[in-house]
């Protein structure tokens, strides 16, 4: 399989389990715990793609920085701005959008396993 392949297989897994909390969690959050997951599915999806495609080149660092500055300033910015303006319930929020945006670092750490499984020495 491939390392496209890997990381979508792993992407679906995550947002499956992401729909499954979704119900799970009481109603009064579920709004939140949704749009936590999906803002983490939108950030992190390409984000880890594009670290995964930079493995082994000279970009590497540059997009790895890059990648958590992204990561962190989304969270700061719904702390600070999204989830106070729509005024919602910031713990299971940002609970969920961190939970998801981690989740999803496996999977990149996972892709790239079985990426360079696949490189051979000379």
């Amino acid at each position: 399989m491939t390392a496209g392949g890997r990381y979508l297989g792993g992407l679906l897994v995550v947002a499956a389990m992401g729909l499954m909390a979704v119900f799970a969690v009481s109603q009064d959050i579920r709004r939140e715990v949704a749009s936590g997951i999906g803002l983490g599915l939108l950030v992190q999806a390409p984000l880890g793609w594009w670290t995964v495609r930079s493995v082994g080149t000279e970009r590497f660092q540059l997009v790895w920085v890059l990648g958590m500055v992204i990561r962190l300033a989304v969270v700061a910015v719904a702390g600070l701005i999204l989830v106070p303006g729509l005024r919602w319930e910031m713990v299971a929020t940002l609970g969920a959008l961190v939970a998801t945006m981690l989740m999803l670092m496996v999977v990149e750490v996972l892709t790239l396993l079985g990426k360079n499984s696949e490189i051979k020495a000379r």
